[in-house]
């Protein structure tokens, strides 16, 4: 029997990256899986490959930073599959790299709405419906940066720093309500804005790998892994955690 047979998973920022191999490994775990993105070509691309692992899907639409497009995920999740029982909150933002006084209001804004705003609004909806069941358990997406500083990145340090509150303080309040809050905090995952990053500066691949003990970047399958795992019955006296998994980045 899969980890997750008869089981309903929400999965935000689904459209690509860790978003995406989270949405397929708890379809391959035998989740049904709500995939949440603004992306929708990418979004639908991730349903279609669920299918073709005979896995079952749906794409909603989500700007994780309104209220009203959140409660409209959830309350679709309800009247499609009747339950929610696991959610991976990751959707983010990187924001701009430059230093703190030259940072743009503007930009400031859109990353703590979508990093951290996001990731309360998705809570905020999604606990009472999974306590309506008995309970449920929740992955944050965090980052190594969410508990170490990192100059050039004011708003998205924030941002990291508070959604690992946050997955404290839920942890704690609701933990007799039998949902268990974690985050996971990776390392630099080898994702198409990585990619990129490399390809405009090359230099930049080896100075990422010198930072990472392990001797790589990590994957998007990485990061599923141990949102699957914290999700699932293996880890059901865990809650409250912020695990790294960063290649040994936070140990230096």
């Amino acid at each position: 029997m899969r980890k997750f047979d008869g089981k309903v998973a929400l999965v935000t920022g689904g459209g690509r990256g860790i978003g995406r191999a989270s949405a397929l490994a708890f379809a391959r775990e035998g989740a049904k899986v709500a995939v949440a993105d603004v992306l929708a070509e990418e979004a639908g691309e991730t349903v279609k490959m669920i299918y073709e692992i005979k896995g079952e899907a749906i794409f909603i639409k989500t700007d994780v930073s309104l209220s009203a497009e959140v409660k409209h995920l959830v309350d679709q999740v309800i009247a499609t599959y009747g339950r929610l029982d696991c959610a991976h909150n990751n959707a983010g933002v990187l924001g701009t790299s430059c230093r703190m006084t030259e940072y743009e209001e503007a930009v400031w804004d859109r990353v703590m709405n979508i990093n951290l705003k996001g990731v309360w609004l998705c809570m905020k909806y999604e606990i009472p419906q999974m306590a309506k069941y008995g309970g449920g358990a929740i992955v944050n997406t965090a980052s190594t940066f969410g508990l170490v500083g990192s100059p050039n990145r004011t708003a998205y340090v924030a941002s990291k720093h508070g959604i690992v509150g946050l997955t404290r303080a839920a942890a704690l309040e609701f933990a007799k309500d039998h949902i268990r809050v974690n985050a996971v905090c990776p390392g630099v995952i080898r994702t198409p804005i990585i990619d990129q990053a490399i390809a405009d500066d090359p230099q930049r691949e080896k100075w990422l790998l010198e930072r990472h003990p392990i001797g790589r970047m990590g994957t998007p399958a990485d990061i599923a892994e141990a949102v699957v795992w914290l999700c699932s019955d293996a880890s059901s006296f865990v809650t409250g955690i912020l695990m790294p998994v960063d290649g040994g980045y936070t140990a230096q």
